[in-house]
């Protein structure tokens, strides 16, 4: 049986961010389309998004009859 060392997962939160702008910066002269195939821009021209913190949010709970906030 062979084992081996277990990786650190990277499918969420910061480690999947720094995962992702790896990958955007490896592919970033590639082309891609936009608008229903009509047009094309560069992968590096598309700005990142920012995360935003969720502290103080209601969410709803229980089939939508409760609320909670973060």
């Amino acid at each position: 049986r062979r084992i081996e060392e277990k990786k650190d997962d990277n499918w969420s939160g910061g480690a999947f961010k720094k995962h992702q702008e790896a990958k955007k910066e490896a592919s970033k002269d590639k082309y891609i389309t936009v608008g229903r195939g009509t047009g094309k821009i560069k992968f590096g021209d598309i700005k990142s998004t920012p995360i935003t913190s969720t502290k103080g949010l209601w969410v709803s709970s229980g089939r939508g009859t409760g609320k909670r906030k973060l």
